[in-house]
């Protein structure tokens, strides 16, 4: 069934809270129809956008087009052999809820994504990651609709060009809306633990999925605010990798820098250390602040416009700029009125 709702705020539909109207929010349950509303909008030449979660999202104020949003939520196994599991997740569902669904049917690859905000199709677009993990990890093949033929598609792993908070869906805005996630799961105990607080875990000979997943939710509800309480769009910057070099150069004034040394011989830094050390913690624009508890976080204190944020957010890019010869680039998507 399709909804329609016109001139209406949809600050409740993503996870920044900041005041965002725009011309028509259309709801669609299947592939059909959503196929149908996308015809309907390009013989009318209208600008339209999909919309998952909304928490990887920073509009304008004003969004002169129309917003689609999948509300089919659906897991289910497809297949299964001896070492692995194969499952499809419908769009819409909530990210959470598969990663719960996979610690509960005890199946490995997942967990350590535990507790981030959006929905699947989000979390395929954005490649989401966590604690040394990311979806592309665990993604087979994705299902889209391709929006310039108007065919619906299965993009294989590769044909998804995944890369660090990348892909190719970053790369082609607009042309591709997912409509379902086939992942791939592991039968075989498997735990990454590399990341420094769940390596306490390591030494427990009876770990278990949910213990990590209790353990990663514990981390995140004490470094990220709780949408439902402060406003956020999660990690708003992407650590930035730069050449060894670079990092040396910095090692030199810092040596505490944490580093994170990667196989190409370049180094990922942590955006937070360098906006803190920045001293941009806790700095405020109206009402949008640098998260006191971590920096890579920009939250709305409750009543933030857009213009707050990205006024914010060039003042961070700026100030790290200027301390560390370093540039910081946005995590979430920001989308033009």
């Amino acid at each position: 069934m399709i909804r329609r709702y016109s001139n209406i705020d949809i600050s409740k539909h993503t996870t920044f809270h900041l005041p965002i109207v725009v011309n028509e929010f259309i709801e669609y349950d299947t592939v059909e129809e959503l196929i149908g509303l996308v015809k309907e909008l390009k013989s009318g030449d209208r600008r339209f956008i999909h919309l998952g979660g909304g928490s990887n999202m920073l509009f304008n104020s004003r969004y002169d087009g129309a917003v689609l949003h999948c509300c089919c939520k659906k897991i289910e196994e497809t297949g299964r052999d001896v070492s692995h599991v194969t499952v499809h997740a419908a769009a819409g569902t909530i990210w959470d809820d598969f990663v719960k669904f996979t610690v509960e049917s005890n199946l490995y690859g997942a967990v350590n994504l535990s507790y981030i905000p959006g929905e699947v199709g989000g979390a395929a677009v954005q490649n989401v990651g966590a604690y040394g993990a990311e979806a592309k990890d665990i993604i087979d093949s994705v299902e889209v609709l391709d929006t310039y033929d108007m065919n619906c598609k299965r993009l294989s792993l590769e044909s998804c060009a995944y890369g660090y908070r990348d892909s190719v869906f970053k790369h082609e805005p607009g042309r591709y809306i997912v409509t379902g996630v086939n992942f791939r799961l592991g039968l075989s105990e498997c735990f990454s633990l590399e990341y420094g607080p769940l390596a306490e875990l390591a030494s427990d000979p009876a770990l278990t999925l949910g213990k990590v997943r209790s353990r990663i939710i514990e981390i995140r509800r004490s470094k990220l605010p709780e949408p439902s309480e402060l406003g956020s769009a999660g990690s708003f910057f992407k650590n930035p990798v730069v050449d060894y070099s670079v990092y040396e150069n910095i090692k030199k004034n810092y040596p505490d820098i944490p580093s994170y040394p990667l196989s190409d011989g370049t180094v990922k830094i942590p955006a937070g250390w360098l906006i803190e050390r920045s001293g941009m913690k806790g700095y405020r624009v109206g009402g949008a602040e640098v998260y006191t508890k971590q920096c890579l976080v920009i939250v709305n204190t409750g009543n933030a416009t857009a213009e707050d944020v990205m006024t914010l957010k060039e003042l961070v890019q700026d100030a790290v700029k200027k301390n560390f010869g370093v540039e910081i680039l946005p995590e979430v998507n920001i989308i033009e009125s």
